[in-house]
């Protein structure tokens, strides 16, 4: 199978994957690969408007199975909610934040594996609190702080979930392209 045919078929298994992990009840709040994935894609994908594609994509089909197993009275998560747009938008930011994370650079692998959980967690909770969402915390101060106080055990899932996927993922493809490379030089 040619080099960019092995990466398709990669991408398209790590999607599935990745949409059918988020579905798994018992995982640790927040601890999801979507935000790696979206970092990874930004900064591995060359045409900009595909490396959209991965995180969102991924994003989409998780929610839309939360959404038929939401009808079929077999979870009370439904996947697609009012303000749910705004991850959506969020997870466009971060790819974009991956266009900036140089694929071979560990520091900026790690940078980016750090910057986007942290992002994520203040811009999805203030936009929650703002909208009056989650536990409706008040207008004030004192409501944003606990906004951002009721996010916390997600924060600590997606932090050290995207580190984890960060690692799995660039490392991974490091590899592939190390083997790859390999095998296109020994024909």
């Amino acid at each position: 199978m040619k080099k960019s045919g092995q990466l398709l078929l990669i991408f398209a298994v790590l999607l599935l994957v990745s949409a059918l992990y988020r579905l798994i009840p018992s995982r640790p709040w927040g601890f999801a690969p979507q935000i790696a994935m979206a970092l990874f894609s930004g900064s591995v994908v060359k045409d900009k408007k595909l490396s959209f594609l991965l995180p969102l994509g991924s994003m989409f089909l998780s929610d839309l199975l939360f959404q038929l197993l939401h009808n079929a009275g077999m979870t009370d998560m439904q996947g697609f909610y009012d303000g749910q747009w705004v991850n959506y938008v969020l997870f466009t930011g971060l790819t974009v934040l991956g266009w900036f994370v140089a694929e071979r650079n560990l520091l900026q692998i790690a940078l980016g594996a750090l910057a986007g959980p942290v992002l994520y967690f203040f811009a999805s909770n203030a936009a929650t609190w703002a909208a009056g969402g989650g536990w409706h915390r008040p207008h004030t101060w004192a409501g944003f702080v606990l906004a951002m106080e009721d996010g916390l055990p997600f924060f600590r899932g997606s932090l050290y979930a995207t580190v984890l996927f960060s690692a799995l993922l660039f490392g991974g493809y490091a590899l592939w392209r190390r083997q790859a490379g390999a095998a296109i030089g020994a024909h």
